[in-house]
């Protein structure tokens, strides 16, 4: 079993992130690079598959610059085979980056692609079934449980209140969610091995972006609170400022 991971590199969730001087993208010096926690579930699904085939390579796969090899170092850790660097810029636009990520696998013969739901930065939750439409094969998204039978997978999905089975032939892409599993920490051992296990760099190929950033701008302040009173003397004075104020009621 041949499984492909698609890997991005995300700021920290405790970064202060700011507009750029140029006010159409933001400053990262200095950022804190981590792999993308939706990843970690396509990562330790990846690995289990393995081992209950017994045999079989994943391939850590990461398209940006100077902060993917961090992230694929930590796949490396936690038992990923290799991994696969698609240098290039980031775009905003999910369908570019899809593209340079179908581009760069197309020629690796692989079973499974398993990739996070979504990156925790711009939320697109696009470029996985984007690169599945692009490689023309079947994906599966919001996955919160895998098995695989009689050449075919059989995926349990989360929708509007309920979960949906989906069967599929191989190769497949499924997009994994949080509850598909525990991912696992990685040990000293696998951090030592992550050091000498290969990471190969390839030039991006993506085309043209069909997205323009207009603006990025920070937040406007927050208005401060108002105290209208305590007690039930305050209800009359929070009804008038919802009724003319907020205009909720």
């Amino acid at each position: 079993m041949n499984i492909l991971l698609l890997l991005k590199a995300v700021a920290d969730s405790e970064a202060t992130i700011r507009p750029a001087a140029d006010g159409k993208s933001v400053q990262l010096d200095g950022i804190n690079w981590i792999l993308n926690p939706y990843d970690e579930y396509a990562v330790e699904e990846a690995l289990k598959i393995r081992e209950a085939a017994g045999s079989g390579e994943v391939i850590g796969v990461g398209y940006g610059g100077d902060e993917v090899p961090k992230v694929l170092r930590t796949a490396l850790a936690m038992g990923v085979d290799s991994g696969i660097h698609v240098k290039g810029e980031r775009s905003p636009d999910p369908l570019q980056n899809a593209r340079a990520l179908a581009t760069a696998v197309k020629g690796h013969t692989f079973d499974l692609i398993l990739c996070g739901k979504q990156a925790i930065d711009h939320d697109h939750h696009a470029v996985g079934v984007m690169v599945a439409e692009l490689l023309d094969i079947p994906s599966v998204s919001v996955v919160t449980k895998v098995e695989l039978k009689d050449g075919k997978v059989i995926c349990e999905r989360e929708v509007e209140g309920g979960v949906e089975v989906v069967e599929s032939s191989l190769p497949c892409l499924i997009a994994c969610q949080k509850g598909l599993n525990e991912p696992r920490y990685a040990s000293l051992k696998g951090i030592m091995s992550a050091k000498k296990k290969p990471i190969e760099e390839v030039a991006a190929v993506a085309g043209s972006s069909s997205v323009e950033v207009v603006n990025i701008a920070s937040r406007p302040p927050r208005q401060p609170g108002e105290i209208l009173g305590e007690g039930v003397d305050a209800i009359p004075a929070l009804i008038k400022k919802l009724r003319e104020e907020a205009k909720v009621i």
